[in-house]
């Protein structure tokens, strides 16, 4: 699979947002950051050490189309930070692959997306870290409103759109338009129209998302970031503390440096009459070896739930229009349009 170098998910790039902007006005953000809703104690050391770390990053659906409950994570990306080799590795995750919802029972397999709705982060990182063989750390929860409020923080965002997009009553004609954060989130949220399906709709992310960053950086923006982070207080959620957050500026700030951003993907499979998105397990290893290295941790070969089912599953991805995948009686979940 050819990979994508791209930031490609909302929730990435708005923590680099907070986090390299927060070390210009260390003393201002240090209350901006109250407003987040941290851990009161820290789940990992590493931080504290000074370590390499990893962090999962899930853009929630809560916030959106008057959604009030968590929501899916409708987009994942699990990154790795080494402070010594001056280098962040990323890895975007495709919100429909076939995962084992590790912490669940009875055993089962999902869309990978479901393991926040139904064991929140806990779940999400377990059902991750099983799938690519790390250890997760952290994480942070940005639900999708967040790219609404930081649009409009900046005056809105130009983007030429390859096509129509139309979706939750709004239309963003082909095209070069100005948006406001409606209209960007509208933008960046879909996908069905796409022929690329999600991975087209991770391509429209990062043009909102670069656009928003280029704005960030005019000085009349700069100033204001504590207000921004304020702004998005109650739309972000991790299990980071306040202490940790603080040292990550002051530590890690140089990881982004080096920045090696891909996209995993995946094959498409029918599986109880919707369509789920197969990762490869060679895939699955290079993208596993490539974040292990980033936290100095030896190579591992992958064997969960995943592979055990691509072992048996060989036919599959000998024909590229095959779209049978046997997880032989572990898809307990009916989805319909309106699911997830």
């Amino acid at each position: 699979m050819k990979k994508i170098k791209i930031i490609s998910i909302i929730i990435g790039v708005l923590l680099v947002i907070v986090l390299a902007f927060a070390g210009i006005f260390v003393y201002r953000t240090q209350d901006s950051l109250k407003s987040l809703n941290t851990n009161k104690n820290s789940v990992s050391q590493k931080v504290d050490q000074g370590k390499p770390f990893s962090i999962l990053l899930l853009g929630a659906d809560t916030g959106t189309d008057g959604r009030v409950d968590r929501g899916n994570s409708d987009t994942m990306m699990l990154l790795t930070l080494n402070p010594k080799k001056q280098k962040t590795v990323a890895y975007s995750i495709p919100r429909d692959a076939l995962a084992e919802m590790v912490g669940d029972k009875p055993k089962n397999v999902q869309k990978i997306n479901a393991a926040y709705n139904i064991g929140l982060s806990k779940m999400a990182k377990n059902t991750v870290g099983s799938m690519l063989g790390v250890p997760v750390d952290y994480h942070v929860a940005i639900n999708m409103k967040a790219l609404e409020k930081t649009v409009d923080f900046v005056g809105g965002v130009t983007v030429k759109s390859p096509m129509n997009v139309s979706f939750d009553g709004v239309t963003i004609p082909k095209g070069t338009h100005h948006l406001n954060g409606k209209e960007a989130l509208t933008y960046a949220r879909m996908r069905y129209q796409d022929p690329r399906g999600d991975y087209g709709r991770q391509i429209r992310q990062q043009q909102v998302l670069r656009a928003v960053v280029k704005k960030l950086e005019q000085p009349k923006y700069l100033v204001k970031i504590p207000d921004l982070i304020k702004t998005l207080g109650n739309d972000i959620s991790t299990d980071l503390t306040t202490s940790e957050i603080d040292q990550v500026v002051l530590k890690y700030h140089n990881s982004s440096k080096a920045m090696d951003f891909n996209q995993i993907q995946g094959q498409t499979a029918w599986i109880n009459e919707s369509s789920y998105q197969i990762l490869p397990t060679a895939t699955m290893q290079s993208a596993s070896d490539k974040l292990r290295a980033n936290l100095d941790l030896p190579a591992q070969t992958l064997d969960n739930t995943e592979t055990k089912l691509n072992a048996k599953n060989k036919a599959f991805f000998k024909d590229p229009e095959d779209t049978d995948y046997d997880t032989y009686n572990l898809d307990t979940v009916h989805y319909t349009n309106n699911t997830y």
